[in-house]
């Protein structure tokens, strides 16, 4: 067992997983900043590796990637900042991206770099089912990482239990079928996570996309496992600069 399938063991529900872009709005702020979400009580974190081209995001999060580029954030750069990060860090954290920077890095130096810091998993949107199952679901295991795939309103019931069955840690249920940062109507979204809740899958859901505050956060924890929140997060790291203030008054905002 893993840290994620060891947390949710011990820990079902109202699960709150936040995105944070590394490197932003200071190249030298992630640990601090992962630090405080640990200390204001989230569960796990995505840490979001930034790109140029990152196709599921909205305005907000796209623009704290090309700050944290600008601030000349790179995956190498990344590993060197989460050398010695378990020694302030015990939750579990997982490495949100896409597959072309990791490709030109090296996708098995890439898993054996994230598995020898102490990453839990993965989270590659763009990584098609198929080329998981032939090429890079093998490489992926054998260094001890889970997989996260996606899914959205629009996955069929058979291809939603295909995906539970290839993920490890959680699947992620994406609460349509946009980029995030956009408001949701979550009576929509209740109807579609009593939908996935029927299926009886194998793995926890986490609902992300549209979450933002501390109604929204409790809608997606009545219907699922938890939630991830993104935008709202990186929002809050705009509005301060201190972000280690941020981070706590945010998430006393969304954590009763």
């Amino acid at each position: 067992m893993n840290r994620i399938e060891e947390f949710f063991k011990k820990k079902q529900n109202k699960i709150l997983n936040v995105y944070y872009t590394a490197g932003f709005p200071g190249l030298e702020d992630t640990l601090n900043v992962m630090k405080a979400l640990e200390e204001s009580g989230v569960d796990m974190i995505e840490l979001g590796m930034p790109y140029s081209d990152p196709l599921a995001d909205g305005p907000v999060i796209q623009h704290s990637n090309t700050i944290a580029l600008q601030n000349g954030m790179t995956i190498k750069k990344l590993f060197a900042q989460l050398q010695n990060f378990r020694k302030h860090v015990s939750f579990p954290v997982l490495l949100m991206g896409y597959m072309n920077p990791i490709l030109q890095y090296g996708f098995e130096k890439f898993c054996a770099d994230a598995s020898a810091v102490g990453i839990d998993g993965l989270i590659l949107p763009d990584l098609p089912e198929y080329e998981f199952e032939n090429e890079y679901g093998a490489i992926i295991k054998k260094y001890g990482l889970d997989f996260v795939f996606l899914v959205t309103p629009e996955t069929s019931d058979e291809r939603v239990k295909r995906l539970d069955k290839l993920s490890g840690g959680f699947l992620y249920a994406v609460s349509s079928s946009s980029t995030t940062g956009k408001d949701k109507n979550m009576n929509d979204v209740a109807i579609y996570l009593q939908k996935l809740k029927n299926l009886e899958l194998k793995n926890p859901v986490l609902v992300g996309f549209g979450i933002k505050d501390k109604q929204t956060f409790q809608t997606a924890c009545d219907n699922a496992n938890g939630a991830l929140i993104g935008t709202a997060f990186i929002k809050a790291l705009e509005s301060d600069a201190n972000v280690e203030r941020a981070t706590k008054n945010f998430l006393n905002e969304i954590i009763p």
